[in-house]
């Protein structure tokens, strides 16, 4: 979508045979749930993924993105690519084994003592739809940044996985497709979002958009929206929503404008789904951890010209809008784009099989200790013991003190003290530039007090995407923390416990 536009798809005609696969889909749905029931445990890769879910409704995936974990349950292919700062080489990621989770370590191993990039997210699906780094368009020039390849650890089936952080002038495409949906052909996608990252730019996407990066027209995108603008379509509270980018609208419901019935969400882990066909689309959404899907709208097209039929181009964004409008930022785990309308008992078995895969966040969640800086060889500790809100913290000879002790929660915070003198690490006034100060500050729940521990030694802001830095590479007490451009150097090392 543009910087003053948004866009969304819908559905036409269902296939015949739509009931035939209707039913198949429930008796995937029931399988897939003795399946679950039945498993061992969350560490366990799945018998079959989405996609094959997905090919037994009759509705087979055209593209498959994650970087967590294989979509197929005989998919053995790389997952990703990362490229090292250091000497600009490139490593495919793959999966532990065939229909399983991502090979985390791998990652950790070839970006050791340096910072990495996502350069390539694969398309399992086998029709090449990989998505990489997104040129400019008619609202941004670009190319977009790269993301942080650490910047979004979690655990998926008790392994140790990386998300695609995007924040605002990052982004991915292809717009040389095989089989995405273009004109008013049916489609659904899915994806799985951190439904905490958002914010309300235009545009984090994943879906069906131009090929020319260019705002071309009411109905020429539909791909799923997330965040909290206002400007087009809105739901109930005050967001974030899923809704649908169709071009020139993000749309909660039928018009531009208000639906009673799109909910705020915002699940650590969220299914987020957009599907369409002529005169026809959905939203429905759930926790991907757990429970249902619900359906936030059903029904037909806009009645503005230009939405029925539609006119899809079948490019494939993630994190950006149509023409490139990339000012939006929110994390993505694993998405698909199907061929056909997906019945919602296709999809019901496929939040199933998500739920089973077992997303969780960092193992580290709920670790207490010291926080030590491993070039300088002394701890993160607030001055003076300090408690006075906007202090700035600093390193320090390691002592055991309560003002060096911190907690990681699993709402990824890192808190000091306890009681009613618990306190957050913070950067300061929401900063997001190199130089931030980091501070400590009343507990908020909000991003800039919210810090990932990566497996390559670096704490990043989740607000921000910078790294915890001790200014200027000192080893003295004294040296302040910082906010900084990730670099690998080990200024930006620490260790919790």
């Amino acid at each position: 979508m543009s910087n003053i536009r948004l866009r969304h798809r819908l559905r036409r005609p269902l296939p015949p045979g739509m009931l035939a696969r209707a039913g198949a889909a429930v008796a995937i749905l029931l399988g897939g749930l003795v399946t679950a029931g039945a498993t061992a445990g969350p560490a366990q890769a799945a018998a079959q993924g989405p996609c094959d879910i997905y090919q037994a409704g009759g509705t087979p995936c055209v593209a498959a993105h994650s970087t967590t974990r294989a979509l197929y349950g005989s998919y053995g292919g790389p997952l990703y690519q990362v490229r090292r700062a250091s000497d600009g080489s490139t490593a495919d990621i793959g999966v532990l084994s065939a229909g399983g989770y991502a090979n985390a370590a791998a990652q950790d191993s070839f970006c050791a003592g340096t910072s990495c990039v996502i350069t390539v997210i694969y398309d399992q699906s086998g029709k090449g739809n990989n998505l990489t780094q997104a040129p400019g368009g008619g609202a941004a020039g670009g190319p977009d940044n790269l993301a942080n390849a650490t910047a979004a650890p979690i655990t998926v089936g008790g392994h140790e996985a990386y998300g695609v952080y995007i924040p605002p002038g990052t982004g991915y495409r292809n717009d040389h497709t095989n089989g995405i949906a273009t004109g008013d052909q049916p489609e659904g996608m899915y994806a799985i979002l951190d439904g905490t990252h958002y914010n309300g730019g235009c545009c984090f996407d994943y879906g069906n958009a131009e090929t020319s990066n260019t705002d071309t027209g009411n109905g020429h995108m539909e791909a799923i929206y997330f965040g909290n603008i206002k400007v087009w379509g809105y739901g109930t509270g005050s967001g974030p929503w899923v809704m649908a980018d169709q071009e020139n609208g993000l749309f909660s419901g039928v018009n531009a404008g208000y639906n009673a019935n799109d909910p705020s969400v915002n699940d650590r882990f969220l299914t987020a789904i957009v599907k369409g066909e002529p005169n026809q689309w959905a939203i429905r959404a759930g926790n991907a951890q757990s429970g249902d899907l619900s359906t936030f709208y059903s029904g037909p097209r806009p009645n503005v010209q230009g939405y029925n039929p539609m006119h899809k181009e079948g490019a494939i964004i993630l994190g950006i809008g149509g023409d490139n409008s990339n000012g939006a930022t929110g994390t993505f785990y694993e998405g698909v784009m199907t061929s056909g309308y997906p019945s919602d008992a296709t999809e019901n078995a496929v939040q199933a099989n998500i739920t089973a895969a077992g997303y969780g966040t960092s193992s580290s969640a709920g670790a207490t200790g010291e926080v030590h800086a491993v070039g300088a060889g002394k701890c993160l500790d607030v001055p003076n013991a300090s408690t006075t809100a906007g202090t700035q913290v600093q390193v320090y000879d390691c002592w055991g003190g309560s003002n060096q002790i911190w907690t990681h929660t699993a709402s990824d915070q890192l808190t000091v003290y306890g009681g009613g003198s618990r306190l957050c690490l913070d950067a300061y006034g929401k900063g997001t530039t190199n130089g931030t100060k980091v501070d400590v500050w009343p507990c908020n729940g909000q991003t800039n007090q919210q810090w990932h521990l990566n497996g390559d030694g670096s704490i990043t802001g989740v607000q921000s995407g910078l790294c915890l830095d001790v200014s200027g590479a000192s080893t003295a007490n004294g040296a302040l923390a910082q906010l900084w451009t990730c670099s690998g150097q080990s200024n930006q090392k620490w260790t919790l416990g």
